[in-house]
């Protein structure tokens, strides 16, 4: 069985594979490497090897290594930096200054259509890049996602409080926000959408007229309707991790 993580600044996205597959009850997200190590421990599971993906700064990474090789007796594959993987190349100026994460997203998402790609992560930041049908990244862009910019709003504007327990409710519908919470939560979400909506755009004026589009992270199903025929793909930094990190 492999351990895979994903590792981002606050928290860890972890599952457990066997014969290329999710055990079942074997995932989940943690927000600390002392929950991971507990959770994982008590499953009691065979773990043969580990590989990881992580944004942290080495020396938080090396210690989440050195705490999983010790509890587990396993090697930890960490991936690293490219400017060539798997026939997509990094289009970063500096190649290590493009994000880990973004990086396998976009190849896992090559690796899969084998064609132009649009990549569109939403998670506590909003990512997008875009590969050529010959694999090229072309850049992308980066924008703050909704706990980023409803943080914002919240930090900063002294009269925009609210329980946070309403902003399910309130994203049932756009109307116009008669309440505080309705008009920051519903304002944040049109911004989003219509971030998402204007990459459609420029993806076909990069990409030409054939090209798929991938969407991933923890608020993709509230833009998927932006998106016609988007591919959702929740792991898709896990399929690009086994690329990078390939374990025999």
């Amino acid at each position: 069985m492999i351990l895979e993580l994903d590792c981002g600044n606050t928290f860890i996205k972890w599952r457990v594979l066997s014969d290329g597959k999710v055990v079942t009850g074997a995932s989940g997200i943690v927000d600390s490497d002392q929950a991971l190590i507990g959770i994982v421990r008590s499953l009691n599971l065979s773990l043969v090897a580990c590989r990881l993906v992580s944004v942290r700064s080495d020396v938080e990474t090396e210690i989440l290594i050195s705490l999983l090789e010790q509890a587990f007796t396993v090697k930890c594959l960490a991936a690293q930096s490219s400017i060539l993987l798997a026939g997509v190349r990094n289009g970063y100026e500096q190649s290590q200054r493009l994000g880990l994460d973004r990086w396998l997203a976009v190849v896992g998402a090559y690796q899969i259509a084998h064609k132009a790609v649009l990549v569109i992560d939403l998670g506590s930041a909003v990512t997008s890049d875009y590969v050529s049908a010959e694999g090229e990244h072309l850049g992308g862009y980066i924008c703050p996602g909704l706990p980023l910019m409803r943080t914002q709003l919240l930090t900063h504007t002294r009269r925009t409080r609210y329980d946070r327990n309403e902003s399910d409710r309130v994203l049932e519908n756009l109307v116009p926000g008669r309440a505080t919470a309705e008009a920051v939560e519903r304002g944040c979400l049109l911004m989003l959408r219509g971030f998402v909506g204007g990459q459609l755009a420029l993806a076909a004026e990069l990409l030409g007229d054939d090209f798929d589009i991938f969407l991933t992270g923890g608020d993709a199903p509230l833009v998927v309707d932006v998106m016609p025929g988007a591919r959702v793909i929740p792991d898709l930094v896990f399929i690009g991790l086994a690329i990078a990190c390939p374990i025999d």
